[in-house]
């Protein structure tokens, strides 16, 4: 997760028509979702701070989010910020043996050639 905070408040609200997972440190964030528009505010306490994910695992078998509203933002949200399984590294394939270049001639073999070539 991109965050380290930890929510003591969890819930589901409904704005514009859409209903969406809401998080909070204080059950007072009421006031500001309703001051801002949103309907059908249901947010439950939790025992313990926890990250958003845990917290909406708790919420999702509470019985005031056990409409089909609330299960289906639970349910999105869940399938967004599920923890992605790391990725199996691929096994390096076998480096292919490099071919032995030719030995570099040198000075006393290249003389040896020049004497015995025709001029």
């Amino acid at each position: 997760m991109a965050t380290d905070k930890l929510f003591n408040v969890c819930g589901v609200s409904k704005l514009d028509g859409e209903y969406k997972v809401r998080f909070a440190t204080d059950i007072m964030r009421i006031k500001v979702l309703a001051k801002h528009g949103h309907e059908d505010i249901r947010l439950a306490e939790l025992d313990k701070a926890v990250s958003k994910y845990e917290a909406v695992t708790q919420i999702k078998t509470m019985a005031e989010f056990a409409d089909a509203a609330a299960q289906a933002a639970i349910a999105e949200y869940l399938e967004d910020k599920a923890p992605k399984a790391p990725k199996a590294k691929a096994a390096p394939a076998p480096k292919a043996k490099a071919a032995k270049a030719p030995a570099k001639a040198t000075k006393a073999k290249v003389e040896a050639d020049l004497e015995d070539a025709p001029f």
